[in-house]
């Protein structure tokens, strides 16, 4: 079977019930966000095969994306509920933040950093729809909270490779 179906060439692809939409629509850029994010946790993955957690991430980026499409899945809240308590983990682990830190440290740190934008980006795409769409409440909850998840995954791995936090001071300090 081949890959290309040649039936988005006109720039409309189709959701999961077969409904065509424009690929610029709002529901797509949020679909195109998300993976986007997932994709790049595979790159980090590819450099840190350490970060496992990682795995079950992107496969809730699946869901997430799936649910967008309009697949008839569930989010369950305790997905949210476990990264909590991961970020809890983490966060006691490591000195309190008392100023906001640059991004940046090791080569995993810093894509954990830039991964969290990234997700704060399809964060931004998903309010965006659900302001026209109204969306099931636990998955903006969850994006939210992932992104959390991921500065302080960032900061674990930078600790974990000794990096020094830089702090930003502000004011041209």
């Amino acid at each position: 079977m081949a890959v290309y179906t040649k039936k988005g060439d006109k720039g409309e692809t189709s959701l999961f019930r077969g409904t065509r939409v424009d690929k610029s629509s709002l529901r797509i850029r949020a679909i195109g966000a998300i993976d986007e994010a997932n994709s790049y946790l595979g790159i980090i993955l590819a450099e840190d095969s350490g970060l496992q957690e990682l795995k079950e991430v992107q496969r809730n980026l699946f869901t997430v994306g799936s649910i967008l499409a309009g697949a008839p899945l569930r989010f369950a809240k305790s997905k949210t509920k476990k990264i909590e308590r991961a970020i809890d983990k983490i966060e006691g682990a490591l000195p309190v933040l008392k100023n906001f830190i640059l991004p940046g440290g090791s080569g995993v740190g810093a894509r954990l950093f830039f991964a969290r934008t990234l997700v704060r980006r399809a964060e931004r795409a998903l309010v965006r729809l659900n302001a026209i769409t109204p969306l099931k409440p636990e998955l903006l909850v969850y994006i939210n909270r992932l992104s959390d998840y991921l500065f302080m995954l960032g900061r674990q791995v930078n600790h974990r490779d000794g990096m020094t936090e830089e702090a930003w001071r502000g004011r041209g300090k």
